[in-house]
């Protein structure tokens, strides 16, 4: 590499006719799909950050009694709203390592309410992979482990206390197994549905096509909240609450297969007049080997941008139902759940910490949202 005087740079190898220009270009065209949806992919900020994020969340689900200090319906009478704690690692300049200070509780006559105060003069520190109440590891182990917990005199309530003493932070990792998998199971329900009903009447069309639009016609022209509270309603309520989890999810992927439905149709329309479909056919292969190997596959990225826009919808539906008292029932932990003890605005506005549960909802939902829009920009990466 010479330099030239006007500050130019000059490539000093010789020039070989035989090399081709375009080695960096069909580098890329010889390249599986996958990897270069992943280039794409990696360019969108948000989109990765927040797939990262989720993963993180959905893996983290099966050790949530693991991570949480407490059970879920763990109560401590003595601690009734009790604030949020922090963990601090100086006393009087001394580094000692994570504690907390135990928390005294006053009765203040003026306001009728207990007040609680850190004993600043007791700094107890926090126990890492200790022994206590007992949980089910991934769904089926028993164990008593838990990353920390509080010393035997002291309570750590990172995100405070609800109004029976339980532990909020202990109830939040709770209601994620249930919160975010009730959008994987609607999902799966309303993909089920709606990827059969479209592509029947988007490939064969005619009277099939016409009866299956009117059904989407039917069940979208209805109320979608009104129906959820129904539908809901209609669940006994004498259930346990994994069946009215199951059933809670399985109405929101009935009611959510419509839309998704409407797209299969609209782009099946399109794809079966194709050449290749039409060879395919003409070679003797089946409907159902047509839409499975030839139609399903061209309209797959549509499909995965579609479910995760589609789960947040999920999440919020329990959570609104669950709030209203109509989807999972305590002692059932979900966020929905946790919210519907949070009603009362006036509890909000002098124990504020009660409406934490909020705050996942929000992160999850935003998280599912920018992966959609990445997904969505990058599962076609031939489009520039």
């Amino acid at each position: 590499m010479t330099k030239l005087p006007d500050g130019r740079y000059v490539d000093d190898a010789p020039y070989d006719p035989q090399a081709s220009i375009q080695q960096l270009e069909r580098r890329d065209l010889d390249a599986p799909n996958w990897l270069l949806v992943w280039r794409k992919f990696k360019t969108h900020k948000l989109g990765l950050v927040s797939g990262i994020f989720l993963l993180i969340a959905y893996g983290l689900i099966p050790f949530a009694g693991f991570i949480a200090p407490y059970g879920p319906n763990e109560r401590f009478s003595d601690h009734l709203y009790s604030p949020p704690q922090s963990i601090k690692f100086f006393h009087e300049g001394e580094f000692l390592g994570p504690f907390v200070y135990p928390m005294t509780s006053e009765a203040n006559l003026e306001t009728f309410q207990w007040e609680f105060k850190p004993d600043t003069s007791r700094p107890l520190r926090l126990k890492f992979f200790c022994e206590g109440s007992t949980y089910q590891l991934a769904g089926f182990i028993e164990s008593n482990r838990h990353l920390f917990c509080a010393h035997d005199d002291a309570t750590i309530f990172i995100m405070g206390s609800d109004r029976l003493g339980r532990d909020v932070f202990s109830r939040v990792s709770y209601g994620a197994q249930l919160s975010l998998t009730v959008g994987l199971i609607g999902i799966t329900v309303s993909f089920i549905l709606g990827i059969f009903f479209g592509s029947v009447a988007g490939y064969f069309g005619g009277k099939i096509d016409w009866v299956i639009n009117r059904v989407i016609e039917i069940l979208r022209s209805l109320p979608e909240l009104p129906l959820w509270l129904a539908l809901s309603a209609a669940v006994p309520s004498n259930w346990s609450p994994v069946a009215v989890f199951f059933i809670i999810s399985v109405i929101l992927g009935i009611l959510d297969w419509p839309g998704l439905a409407r797209s299969v149709r609209a782009k099946f329309l399109s794809l079966r007049e194709e050449e290749y479909v039409r060879a395919a056919e003409m070679m003797g292969a089946t409907s159902g080997r047509v839409i499975r190997k030839h139609l399903l596959p061209n309209f797959m990225s549509h499909l995965i941008a579609s479910a995760t826009l589609s789960i947040p919808a999920m999440i919020l539906g329990e959570t609104a139902l669950s709030f209203l008292g109509l989807g999972l029932r305590a002692p059932a932990v979900s966020w929905g759940v946790m919210l519907n003890d949070a009603q009362n605005l006036a509890s909000i506005e002098i124990y504020p910490w009660t409406a934490i549960p909020m705050l996942p909802i929000i992160i999850v939902v935003l998280a599912f949202n920018f992966l959609g829009d990445g997904l969505r920009d990058s599962l076609d990466p031939y489009q520039q």
